[in-house]
Formats: structure tokens, sequence, C-alpha cells
């Protein structure tokens, strides 16, 4: 199989694609012809050393492909080789084949392409694990989407307008007139120093019902700053760390020094609460990825849920995916295809 490997901490370059052997499944595994891998955030940060979960290198990134089932260990039942499906990998899905346990595939939706399906796991799963399952998010109620043209933003913009909540979205001012489209009823520059200000008097001085903020550092301060009453932060990452193609340990250092400290005292007094959330974690809990990832499904097949892909790339320019994600050009998802 030809798979994409990180050689060593670095610049992009540092991606290499490589021949392997094929993987056999064991039981109670299916092994997938992969044909779209999703690009993520956690692998440009698993590339730069930022991120503690991924293996040291070498090693292969990669956690959601699609593809066809190609190979079927024993004890499954549920799929024959042929079928079409999208599964979750925990590092792998840089490659053209892989082998993942049957619990974690499943059937893509009819009219859905591979590229699209690929987009779903880590995207959706994140926003609708923060929106519906931590947060409850009512109807009615305002939800601050941060990095609202990405991935996860786009889910979350789509995830809460079926809920009937209003969407805030921060994005650069060139991807206002994209992520309107989405859904997202107020756009706001990141940049912009009146951020805070903008927010509060879009909500009359009232604050955000729900925040979900994967930029870390003072980001989290200024989210929790404008939460309201009964108000939930959701944190979900630190992609401010990466201020390069390569690691600055300064800048590192001066990220995380800048990290709030959430008092339980000033937290009940404020009546607001601040929830983490890292997929990667939730590994073992298969029952509700499982839970939440055919509802989701549910929704794709009617319609009333569409993935949005940026930009796709041949899995042997993965080192360009990255470039083209870390330049903050993406509108919707980055996806390998193979």
């Amino acid at each position: 199989m030809r798979q994409v490997v990180i050689t060593r901490y670095g610049k992009p370059d540092v991606l290499q694609l490589r021949e392997a052997a094929d993987p056999t499944p064991g039981d109670g595994e299916i092994r997938i012809a992969v044909r779209a891998s999703g690009v993520n955030f956690a692998d440009v940060m698993a590339r730069l050393g930022l991120y503690p979960d991924a293996p040291k290198p070498p090693m292969v990134v990669g956690y959601e492909v699609a593809g066809l089932v190609d190979a079927i260990g024993a004890g499954v039942t549920d799929y024959r080789v042929g079928d079409r499906v999208l599964a979750m990998t925990r590092f792998g899905g840089y490659a053209d084949r892989v082998v993942v346990p049957a619990l974690f595939a499943f059937p893509i939706p009819d009219g859905i392409d591979d590229a699209a399906a690929a987009a779903i796991p880590v995207n959706y799963l994140t926003a609708f694990l923060a929106l519906y399952r931590i947060a409850n998010l009512l109807e009615g109620e305002t939800v601050l989407v941060h990095g609202a043209g990405g991935g996860v933003g786009i889910a979350a913009t789509q995830l809460a307008r079926l809920r009937g909540a209003t969407v805030i979205g921060t994005a650069s001012s060139a991807k206002h007139e994209a992520i309107r489209q989405l859904g997202v009823q107020h756009a706001i520059d990141y940049r912009d120093r009146n951020l805070i200000a903008n927010v509060r008097h879009i909500t009359g001085k009232r604050g955000v019902d729900v925040i979900l903020d994967p930029i870390g550092g003072k980001s989290f301060s200024d989210s929790y700053r404008l939460l309201a009453p009964l108000g939930r932060l959701i944190v979900y990452g630190v992609s401010s760390l990466a201020s390069g193609e390569r690691r600055n340990w300064f800048h590192a250092l001066v990220t995380m020094l800048r990290m709030p400290r959430f008092a339980p005292l000033s937290l009940m007094n404020r009546n607001r609460g601040v929830f983490g959330l890292n997929l990667g974690h939730l590994w073992r809990e298969h029952a509700q990825l499982a839970d939440a990832m055919h509802a989701i499904l549910r929704e794709v097949a009617a319609g009333r849920l569409q993935p949005i892909v940026a930009r796709t790339f041949p899995l042997e320019n993965a080192a360009d995916a990255h470039r083209f994600m870390q330049s903050r050009s993406n509108i919707g998802k980055v996806v390998l295809t193979t």
C-alpha cells in the first residue's frame, strides 16, 4: 500500500509518500480501500510536534477515511466486500489501505461522494457533541462559532441552524459572503479589535449562550467574557499554537501562558460553564460516538446537513494540503484522494 509518513517534525516537506505492506484485518476488523482521507488541523499539529497524542515520527496521521471494504476479518457480519463506508481511524488515515474495527465504520449515504464522506466524521462529530450533547443547544439561543469557514465551523453552523439558533461566525473578511451563504447570520472578522464590542452589540449586551472556540490563548479569555448567564463555552483545540510551518517554542509558551484559569467560585457566581472536548480521547466511548454518527448520517441522507469540501489533493501531495490548510484559505474540508 501507499501511505504518507511524517518522517520528522518540521515543515510540510517532511510528509513523504512511501510503500508499505498491506495490512490484514483481524477479528472484528475490516480493511478499506481508501478513496478519500480527511485532513484536520490536528494533523498539522502532529507534524509540528505540538500534538502530544500523536505517535513519534516516523508516523502516519489521519483520523477519517472513505472508500470500499476490500477485506473482512473473522466475526464481521455487517459488511461485505465492495460496501462503501466511511470510518474513524485514530491515526493511519493518510494511506490507500487502512484496517479499522468494524464498529467504527458506517455506510455512506446514497448521493454522497467519497470526498464529502471523508469530510463527515471528525467535523460533524465534534460539532454535534459540542452543541447537542455538551451544550444542549436550545431553539432561539445564540451561538458564536470561531473559525466559521473551517470544517468544524461549517458543521457547527449547519447543526445550530437545525436547532433554530442564531449563529455569529468569525472568519477573515474574505470569507464573510461564503459563510453567510452557509448559514451564518452575523459575520465578524476575527482580527477585528472590536470583536467583543461587536458581539455584545449583536446580542443586545446580553452575551452569547454557546461559544465554540478552537483557537486557544487569549481567545479563550475573550470567549469566556462574552458568555451570557447560563452560557456554555466549549474549547476543542489550540490552533494558535501553530504560528508557522515550523515549531516555535517561544510562541507556543506565550500562547499557553495566555490561557485563562477558570475558578470554580467564579463559574458559580457568573452562572457559566466551560467544557473541553477532544474527540481523540473518546475512542473507547464507541456507543456514544456511534449514536452521534448515526444521527448525523440520518441528517446527511435527508439533505439537511451538507458536507462542504474546500479542495482535494492527491495523496502524494499531502504537503500541499497542509500548506493550504495553514494558509487559512479553506472554506470547508481539505481532503486527500487516492
